[in-house]
């Protein structure tokens, strides 16, 4: 690991009991600028790594370095005011609320700079904007998507985790997800992303994590998984 990534995370063990180790001394890096997937069949602890970075779950052992500061362990609400953003795959909107109430939930670390910040998330998503009054249970399944992620960019994060953001969409609203992540990601938003859609996942990625049995399998260019053939035919189906 570089001494200047943005996220650098070591040596991790962690699980959801004593006795339960879904984390088995994982490690990730996400350089600024970059995309980085983490595929990986089911159960192999993605989504897990993913908690112990936004402070969710504390881990037994092994370090979380942001900006070179440590944060394991620390408080979700401090790790969101350094500048890290989790949306998780379930329950990441208020469904009965207006979807412009949802955007002032996100803000809550700073209520004050919020009107202006939900101002320039109309002007970037207009989908969003035309419903702004309307109930977020309104939304189809990607639009929510999409405003789970207007959330979280409301505390203005330099990272953006994102727990299987297209999971349950149809492929035209997973092909609009993924063109919404690399947009907001030129924005100048590094990206953490689990994703079970490992092809596309890869294909708009700069590197990939390949994790299996709570450990890391493969490391590389996410075009060179992508390319290998003994990934393709392990985890990508062909």
């Amino acid at each position: 690991m570089t001494a200047d990534s943005l996220l650098a995370v070591e040596s991790i063990v962690a699980g959801y009991s004593v006795a339960d180790e879904v984390l088995k001394g994982v490690e990730l890096r996400v350089e600024a600028g970059e995309i980085v997937s983490i595929i990986g069949p089911n159960g192999a602890g993605k989504s897990t790594l993913l908690k112990v970075v936004a402070g969710i779950l504390r881990p037994s052992q092994g370090t979380v370095r942001f900006r070179d500061r440590p944060i394991q362990g620390r408080a979700p609400r401090e790790i969101s005011a350094l500048g890290v953003a989790f949306v998780p795959q379930e329950q990441n909107i208020f469904p009965t609320m207006s979807v412009r109430e949802n955007l002032e939930m996100g803000g809550y670390v700073d209520a004050r700079g919020s009107r202006a910040r939900i101002d320039a998330i109309f002007e970037r998503f207009p989908q969003l904007a035309v419903k702004r009054r309307q109930a977020a249970r309104t939304l189809s399944g990607g639009q929510r998507q999409i405003l789970a992620m207007a959330m979280a960019l409301m505390v203005e994060p330099s990272l953006l985790l994102l727990d299987e953001p297209s999971a349950g969409l149809a492929p035209q609203a997973a092909e609009t997800l993924f063109e919404t992540i690399l947009a907001i990601n030129r924005e100048g938003v590094s990206i953490a992303m689990v994703e079970q859609n490992a092809l596309q996942a890869l294909s708009i990625a700069t590197r990939g994590y390949i994790l299996v049995d709570g450990r890391n399998s493969r490391t590389g260019a996410a075009a060179d998984l992508a390319g290998d053939p003994e990934v393709r035919r392990i985890f990508l189906g062909g």
